[in-house]
């Protein structure tokens, strides 16, 4: 997501404040294997912690995959609610495309550059995506489910998912649109996982659209 945070900064003519999770990007590698809680984690203890210190009260969070599922369990559990949260590929259970889709990425890994490109982004590639594989990978995450926070959302959601995205159905989107009360979705016809690089300018149009209705 490296150039997306620039673009919609200037489509919403608002800030944007971007943070590599442990483990990613340049900050500090795990130091322990993920457990099936950490999105909660990440949702309740990290996300607050750094919102705190930054002093932002309501900030409009745009998280993609995981980031999207942090997103909405702390917007469902924050005792200020954000003023939005816009997810992109959003997972809220694990379904049986998911956990094929990670196997084959495990095997790709192990057999293909995918090291050395995501080595350009992360400082430690191998607390990045063995934190991420293992864990989803696990049987105890097999029934992870974070449907029942959905309902206690109480600020407007947009959520994007590309129609053919390799590590979700649409049902992850629909169920997200049955439970938030507030919920725009938006589903892109010939795109993948991560749709801000397969349709760019229609996730940064929707984003901008959706801000400008938000009353922050």
């Amino acid at each position: 997501m490296a150039r997306l945070p620039a673009r919609v900064a200037r489509a919403t003519k608002l800030a944007a404040v971007v943070y590599s999770r442990l483990g990613y990007g340049k900050s500090e590698p795990l130091r322990g294997p993920r457990t099936a809680r950490y999105l909660h984690d990440e949702a309740e203890i990290v996300l607050p912690e750094f919102l705190e210190r930054l002093e932002i009260e309501r900030p409009i969070l745009i998280g993609h995959s995981d980031g999207g599922s942090i997103a909405l369990i702390y917007a469902a559990i924050a005792a200020r609610p954000p003023a939005a949260v816009v997810t992109l590929a959003a997972h809220v259970l694990v379904e049986d495309i998911s956990v094929a889709s990670i196997a084959a990425a495990r095997e790709k890994f192990e057999t293909t550059d995918v090291r050395a490109k995501l080595a350009r982004h992360h400082a430690d590639v191998d607390s990045v995506f063995w934190g991420w594989n293992r864990i989803w990978l696990s049987p105890e995450f097999r029934a992870w489910n974070i449907e029942e926070y959905l309902t206690r959302i109480r600020c407007p959601v947009l959520a994007i998912q590309g129609e053919d995205d390799e590590y979700g159905t649409m049902e992850q989107m629909r169920r997200i649109g049955a439970k938030v009360g507030d919920v725009r979705l938006l589903e892109l016809p010939n795109c993948r996982h991560s749709a801000h690089k397969d349709q760019p300018d229609a996730v940064i149009d929707a984003i901008a659209r959706f801000v400008a209705s938000v009353d922050a």
